[in-house]
């Protein structure tokens, strides 16, 4: 009698099999070249391998997962426990074993090529003027003749001192008040922050920090910012833990409201990532913990809300109502962050239904409102924030485009890290490819390379790598504009193989342990429906507004900072524009974050300017799936993108064959 099979996805890269009951989850992932690392050869000694069952049903695998579909605790994992301390829920992937579907969580410290977080500090001048001052006071004593309490004392003196008047003292200080008043023969240094003193310092204190966070879908990136001079002192990010609940916005949704009080989870697993990135961060500056006195944190609108704990089921369907999308200020502890409890912190407003505080940040980095220019600010991510204006006039939309950007939903795709292909270019007369590796210096057809890559493989292609892919095999003739694949090159290069009813192009072929790098026409269909969707939001922005053409492009996000803008406008992701005004400005919504957490008077700013943005629903635009439809050729359909063919060799115009008719029977 055959044993059963149960499916199997682990994440966040998605990859899914079927496996016999019993198959240690080891195994299974190195079935399918899942990253897990393992020191000890599956003995349970190393604890590399540790994973987490995800609970709950996933109806986007068709999964109902639970721990209870996992072997029971093993006796190695319980010594493994006793020598290095409790696995806070985890299991020893070696020594788990499958006896049910599973949806399977690879955190980041179990992988062997962890995560390069790419989102880079965009350094510039910021006129400094922090939420919270720090205010140096001298507290009269003590006297039997003066009745006033310490915390009253302190007011007053503050006010006299200071012209500080009107102030209270946040409740969380009361506990330690006389003791900080006389550890320092009643000199201290105030934090204030608008009308209240949220710390109290011993003496003369000279150094507080502040936080600003990105809660991007896919990662989670912080700058610890020294707010007396401004200075970025650390930066910290990691993958954001919410990804074994969905790739996507849409599926976290769905993950809601298949299990009721899933937000719960959801707004848990975030709150837990904002501590790790904190501590982190002042893990690296050496800065206690208590001396982080602000925040401002920034997320696309269903980041926002699961962070504030508010379900976003609303978010899922039209109108897209969200619970609020003015300015939300409130403190540390309302979060549970690891900080003083009484730091404030500032969420900047939501523009629409699918267009975040992220975006309100990005804007706020880039104020084209401000500018004569038509400007396309496009953020590209698992969902793309697109903005369009000048002075005069700004709109902003959003288009799902997807994971495929990121690596995901492609046969051999990754995210950016080490031995990820990141460029690439195709020779079109020979056919013959060379790339450069994430972690390596030379390209692959240049000296020392061998040697270089030895140290990492070359483990995938991450989404700047598959955006170049695919437009070097339009140059070379790999595909027709319509984005099929060219079999008859299988006659002339053997790069081009069968892969059933399609062909594949082999970028770096199997050989000594090295897997086969593809692209198929499945890769090649995933970039063109993300791409359209992109591109059919700027259409109906650049119809709303209205203009046939823009005069700069700015790019954002990390994916935006790693792509060639030759290679974003040759596939059809942005508009044609001349190719010297398109330029990549980095993690704009961090730099708006900082922008926001330095300068307060940025804040007013950037909310009078949201109030004044135009929202376009592509959702429900009447011409959204025409531009959508015309957008899915390379680079499109009927736009002739001029700019970029005056510096960019025309491909042939090859098309796919129309089928045949077939003549009716007389």
């Amino acid at each position: 009698m055959s044993q059963p099979l149960y499916p199997v996805v682990f994440q966040p890269s998605g990859r899914r099999g079927e496996f016999v009951e019993g198959t240690p989850l080891l195994d299974a992932a190195r079935q399918l070249g899942v990253d897990i690392d393992s020191l000890c050869g599956g003995r349970g000694l190393c604890g590399r391998c540790q994973i987490l069952c995800a609970e709950g049903e996933f109806p986007k695998h068709q999964i109902a997962s639970t721990v209870g579909n996992l072997s029971a605790f093993t006796a190695t994992e319980q010594k493994f426990e006793q020598r290095k301390g409790s696995l806070d829920g985890r299991r020893l992937s070696c020594h788990a074993r499958i006896e049910g579907p599973l949806v399977i969580d690879v955190p980041p410290s179990s992988q062997i090529h962890r995560q390069v977080i790419k989102k880079d500090i965009d350094e510039r001048e910021i006129e400094l003027d922090p939420a919270v001052r720090l205010f140096y006071v001298e507290v009269p004593v003590a006297t039997l003749d003066d009745a006033r309490g310490d915390a009253e004392r302190l007011l007053d003196a503050l006010a006299e001192q200071w012209s500080r008047t009107g102030l209270r003292i946040d409740r969380s200080l009361l506990a330690d008040l006389q003791r900080t008043l006389r550890a320092d023969e009643w000199r201290v240094t105030a934090a204030i922050a608008d009308d209240t003193v949220i710390a109290l310092f011993p003496g003369l204190h000279e150094s507080a920090y502040g936080l600003a966070v990105d809660v991007g879908s896919t990662t989670i990136a912080a700058h610890l910012c020294d707010l007396v001079s401004g200075r970025v002192v650390a930066s910290s990010g990691l993958m954001n833990p919410q990804n074994r609940y969905g790739e996507d916005l849409m599926s976290r949704v769905t993950n809601v409201m298949m299990n009721p009080g899933g937000e719960e989870e959801l707004t848990s697993a975030v709150r837990e990532a904002l501590s790790d990135v904190l501590l982190t961060a002042c893990s690296q500056a050496q800065v206690p913990v208590d001396e982080v006195l602000a925040f401002v944190i920034v997320g696309n609108p269903i980041m926002h809300h699961l962070l504030l704990g508010i379900d976003p089921t609303e978010l899922g369907g039209a109108p897209f109502a969200l619970a609020v999308d003015s300015a939300v200020t409130l403190q540390a502890r309302d979060l549970e962050l690891p900080a003083n409890p009484a730091a404030p912190v500032y969420l900047p407003p939501c523009i629409a239904g699918h267009v975040g505080a992220d975006c309100a940040a990005a804007i706020l980095a880039h104020p084209l409102y401000r500018q004569d220019p038509v400007t396309l600010l496009v953020d590209i991510g698992t969902n793309a924030e697109i903005v369009l204006g000048n002075k005069d006039r700004v709109l902003a939309c959003s288009s799902p485009t997807g994971p495929a950007f990121e690596g995901a939903q492609i046969s051999a795709g990754q995210r950016a890290t080490l031995g990820a292909i990141e460029r690439l270019r195709i020779d079109p007369q020979t056919r013959e490819v060379r790339c450069k590796v994430i972690g390596v210096e030379p390209w692959s057809d240049e000296d020392g390379f061998a040697a270089a890559v030895a140290a990492t493989g070359i483990t995938g292609i991450c989404g700047s790598g598959i955006i170049e892919a695919v437009g070097e095999m339009l140059l070379a003739g790999v595909i027709s504009a319509d984005g099929l694949m060219q079999g008859s090159l299988a006659d002339v290069t053997p790069r081009m193989q069968p892969d059933g009813e399609s062909h594949r192009f082999v970028l770096i072929a199997a050989q000594d342990g090295q897997p086969e790098i593809a692209v198929t026409q499945n890769d090649v269909r995933q970039i063109q429906l993300a791409k359209a969707a992109l591109y059919a939001g700027v259409r109906l922005l650049m119809d709303a507004y209205p203009t046939d053409a823009v005069d700069q492009i700015q790019i954002a996000g990390a994916f935006g900072s790693n792509i060639d803008p030759k290679y974003a406008m040759l596939l059809g992701l942005i508009p044609d524009c001349a190719l010297e005004s398109v330029s990549a400005v980095g993690n704009a919504a961090s730099t708006g974050a900082r922008v926001a957490l330095l300068n307060l008077d940025s804040r007013a700013e950037i909310e009078s300017a949201v109030r004044r943005i135009e929202k376009i629903e592509t959702a429900i635009a009447d011409d959204f799936q025409e531009h959508f439809v015309a957008a899915m050729s390379i680079p499109h359909r009927s736009d002739p993108f001029d700019e970029l063919f005056r510096v960019v060799a025309r491909p042939a115009a090859t098309t796919a064959p129309k089928r045949r008719r077939r003549r009716p029977r007389r």
